[in-house]
């Protein structure tokens, strides 16, 4: 059963490979200037299911949320954990991301200056068309909107070239 089957995520031991059963959580900086976590840059499910377990609460629920979001939006949903956040593809480049800090989960989408309604908060060092959310509680995820703007956003060219 794969982590997706069983709902649960588990941190890899990047030595061993193998799930680890801790809690330990990293402290998260209080802005979007720098790096957003210690999370090493890597591609597939695996490490942003390991990113994500990472998390304290209750920014680790807000991502599982996004995230279980993007897989039940998404079919061809493509992962990878990029300048400390999860980042979320299909097709030929990467198109919204999701990162934990200090408070909150920001919920960025590429192009978002495009979507309809245009997402509200527009991040410092991003890109100047780059748009989303910051997420305090689960409560906060408006999932009809968000799955329309990540079904928006997956429609128009991404960013970086080819996942693989």
């Amino acid at each position: 059963m794969t982590s997706r089957e069983s709902g649960k995520r588990e941190a890899l031991d990047p030595a061993s490979g193998t799930a680890e059963h801790t809690a330990a959580a990293f402290p998260l900086p209080e802005s979007m200037t720098g790096r957003a976590s210690p999370a090493k840059a890597a591609v597939g499910d695996k490490p942003v299911f390991a990113y994500i377990a990472s998390l304290p609460q209750p920014q680790r629920g807000i991502a599982e949320t996004i995230d279980d979001l993007a897989a039940r939006t998404l079919p061809e949903l493509q992962r990878s954990v990029k300048w400390g956040m999860a980042y979320y593809g299909v097709g030929d480049g990467w198109c919204f991301s999701s990162g934990g800090f200090a408070g909150h989960v920001k919920l960025m989408f590429i192009n978002g200056a495009t979507l309809e309604p245009v997402p509200p908060v527009t991040p410092v060092g991003m890109g100047k068309s780059t748009r989303g959310v910051e997420l305090e509680s689960v409560a906060d995820i408006d999932e009809d909107q968000i799955a329309a703007w990540m079904k928006q956003v997956t429609a128009k060219p991404g960013v970086g070239g080819p996942k693989h």
